[in-house]
């Protein structure tokens, strides 16, 4: 079911899957730390969970059964992301649409990544281009609890209807619907969205359909 997008004024983005493409980088970033500490290296079953899930909640469920959680979760921290910030790449067309919407909405990003989300919008050139920002750092309960997004409706004053959140994950619709904020599904019709896009081409149509 749609919203009413005339009473829009803000849009809220994930990154991970929707701004930018970080598979390669995530799964060489886990592979690292879980060969560090003679792990092997992921399953596929667990791909998703280090795209949707906040650092410390990844090492606990790779951990999980270890006496090395603990280690595991300090060396996290500690390890920088340098070497993995190249593996990225942005999503095609995500720049240019946050430049064309941003003449028109306040721009805010809410997403469960941590400590590389400052070295990943530098070297993707986006960090200009929201209004506000908030990490997995930013808060004490990530996604799916809407925390996160909360903090941005309140920054700006805006009503939950006043705003729209971008995402791919079931962790991002279930946030949306706790805070009361339409969710728009990125590259993923299973889930439960007020409206589907393919593209961000496909969400400057639904947004600024005049241009």
């Amino acid at each position: 079911m749609g919203v009413d997008l005339r009473s829009v004024k803000l849009i809220v983005y994930d990154c991970d899957g929707v701004l930018i493409d970080s598979r390669r980088a995530n799964e060489a970033f886990y592979n690292h730390i879980l060969g560090h500490f003679g792990l092997p290296p992921l399953r596929p079953s667990q791909l998703n969970l280090v795209q949707t899930a906040a650092a410390p909640e990844v090492i606990e469920a790779l951990f999980l059964g270890t006496d090395l959680t603990d280690k595991a979760q300090r060396y996290q921290a500690s390890l920088s992301n340098d070497a993995f910030t190249p593996l990225i790449r942005p999503e095609p067309g995500a720049r240019k649409a946050l430049l064309e919407l941003h003449k028109v909405y306040r721009i805010a990003l809410v997403t469960n990544r941590g400590k590389s989300l400052p070295g990943v919008l530098a070297a993707l050139r986006l960090e200009a281009l929201f209004d506000r920002v908030v990490s997995g750092l930013d808060v004490k309960q990530p996604k799916p609890h809407p925390e996160g997004l909360l903090i941005v409706l309140d920054h700006f004053s805006a009503g939950p209807r006043n705003a729209l959140y971008v995402g791919d994950s079931d962790a991002d619709g279930v946030m949306c619907r706790h805070a009361g904020v339409p969710f728009v599904a990125y590259k993923n019709e299973a889930l439960d969205a007020a409206y589907h896009v393919r593209n961000h081409r496909a969400l400057l149509r639904l947004l600024l359909p005049d241009k």
